[in-house]
């Protein structure tokens, strides 16, 4: 019986000691660096696999094409701020005034670099929906909980819960939460509900003010009393299709559509080129080039 038992420990300390292959072990080698910036080609239509249920999870650009839909510079991807009439806003007096008083970098109102005030320039958060349409890259991971999204742009992140909570409720100043009250937040609060197996709507509330963030490169406002709702469409296992549009009763008479942008997975080796806004760099370029062109 006592060598039974010896040879039974002897296997399980035997069988303890062997690799394991876990989810999350090692795999393979990468035998270089890629590309900072994605290049994977589009996938041929034969070689498309089905989306898994319920998962956004993947490194994800958007795909390649003009300037605009890629990382929007020039306003917000459906509405660019060019001057066209198809393009105008729906301002309410007050959020009239308040775009007539920022000045952007970009549009048809562009300023010189040194007479911005954009608060990018002194290297405010960018926050929601701002970040989403900024050098679009983003890294999506999930557990059963939330929604984790990382932007490549100054490597921020936020969280989007998924584990059925209610969308807080505005309130003067920031949020209520089961009676009590919540400051605002650069990202707000945002929660996800599927509404099918691949459609994941976000909804967000509780952002910034109008004196610390805007809506886009232009100088478009947004204020306190913004909700934002995102559609995340999975496609198919290499394509996402990213919604948003805006409602903001303070800066706009209506609710109305920023974007519809076709995403594409990317190689998920790909080690990623970040930017961060640094103020020893914005004061260097602004003696460089803000001042003189100023000055013209």
């Amino acid at each position: 019986m006592q060598n039974r038992l010896w040879v039974l420990m002897v296997g399980l300390l035997t069988a303890a000691l062997l690799p394991v292959d876990h989810p999350l072990a090692q795999r393979g080698s990468t035998k270089t660096w890629p590309e900072p910036v994605p290049v994977r080609a589009p996938t041929a239509e034969k070689d498309k696999k089905p989306a898994p249920r319920h998962s956004l999870v993947g490194m994800w650009g958007a795909i390649s094409g003009n300037r605009q839909a890629t990382n929007q510079s020039s306003g917000v991807q459906l509405k660019p701020n060019n001057g066209r009439p198809e393009n105008q806003l729906p301002y309410t007096p007050y959020g009239l005034q308040l775009y007539k008083s920022h000045k952007g970098l970009e549009g048809i109102d562009a300023v010189p670099p040194a007479e911005t005030n954009d608060p990018r320039v002194r290297c405010e958060p960018l926050g929601v929906p701002r970040h989403n349409h900024y050098d679009l890259g983003i890294q999506i991971f999930q557990d059963e909980y939330k929604i984790a999204m990382m932007y490549q742009y100054d490597n921020r992140w936020r969280v989007i819960w998924t584990d059925g909570r209610p969308l807080p409720k505005l309130v003067d100043g920031g949020v209520e939460i089961d009676g009590q009250f919540r400051e605002r937040r650069w990202f707000g609060y945002s929660v996800g509900k599927w509404v099918d197996d691949y459609t994941l709507e976000v909804q967000t509330v509780g952002t910034m003010p109008e004196d610390r963030v805007w809506l886009d490169n232009t100088g478009r406002p947004i204020s306190d009393q913004l909700r934002v709702t995102e559609t995340f469409r999975r496609l198919d296992y290499d394509s996402l299709e990213w919604s948003e549009t805006i409602d903001d009763p303070k800066v706009y008479t209506r609710s109305w559509q920023t974007m519809k942008m076709p995403m594409a997975l990317q190689d998920p080796r790909t080690d990623v080129m970040t930017r961060y806004c640094s103020p020893v760099e914005v004061e260097a370029y602004n003696k460089a080039y803000g001042n003189p062109v100023s000055a013209r």
